[in-house]
């Protein structure tokens, strides 16, 4: 089934997401921001292996460029992260008694879960091959960081877990459709530029640098273009 590897992801995200709603309830404030910002750094330095691991599966360096250059413009045009993040402002006020900073939460997990190479592979593999050992370790993963965004944070890194099946499961499907046009070069492309930008969300999780990286989310998808004609 296509979407069995997204179906697994997001209940991951509900599953940690919930125990982290109990945890913040029973602990009152959560988990101890100490504890919860040093496994976050973890995530964040795992983050930094998978896309330095993934980050020359390209070769062709002009795909790279113009597809950062040309997603970034596209993306403040449309201003994707602005409404995202009103998206979550929206979610905060209808559910401001859920505790914990909604959107925030929201933003924070959605970026996580929705960004990088693990993403766009896992539901090409899911859609091209019907296979979905990625999102299953990726499943993992973002079931560890929705408890700890749920714990500190409240109901909003449980939010995230409709993004997360809209998106990868989106992904996925249309993985399905285009599959005669998507070869392994433009696979490889697309993983280097979803591989800088999972760099690129790394920094923020270790508190290195903040990026409007939701911005530059269609440059992922511009190789299957410029794959075409370079």
């Amino acid at each position: 089934m296509i979407l069995t590897g997204t179906l697994v992801n997001a209940a991951g995200v509900l599953a940690g997401g919930g125990v982290g709603l109990v945890l913040h309830k029973l602990m009152h404030r959560g988990i101890p921001e100490r504890y919860s910002a040093l496994v976050m750094k973890g995530i964040g330095l795992c983050t930094v292996y998978i896309a330095f691991s993934h980050l020359l599966d390209g070769s062709k360096t002009l795909v790279t460029i113009l597809s950062m250059v040309l997603g970034a413009i596209i993306g403040e045009w449309l201003d994707l992260d602005g409404k995202l993040k009103r998206l979550g402002e929206v979610l905060e006020r209808k559910l401001s008694k859920s505790g914990g900073s909604f959107a925030q939460g929201f933003l924070s997990a959605t970026l996580l879960f929705c960004v990088g190479t693990m993403t766009i592979t896992g539901s090409l593999e899911s859609g091209l091959l019907q296979q979905h050992s990625i999102l299953y370790a990726k499943a993992t993963m973002d079931t560890i960081a929705a408890l700890i965004f749920a714990s500190s944070l409240g109901m909003g890194g449980l939010f995230s877990s409709v993004p997360v099946l809209f998106y990868q499961g989106g992904i996925a499907l249309l993985a399905s459709v285009a599959k005669p046009y998507l070869g392994d070069a433009v696979i490889a492309e697309m993983n280097t530029v979803g591989s800088l930008l999972l760099f690129g969300l790394s920094l923020d999780l270790l508190d290195i640098k903040h990026l409007p990286l939701m911005n530059y989310l269609p440059a992922m998808f511009l190789p299957i273009l410029f794959c075409t004609f370079l």
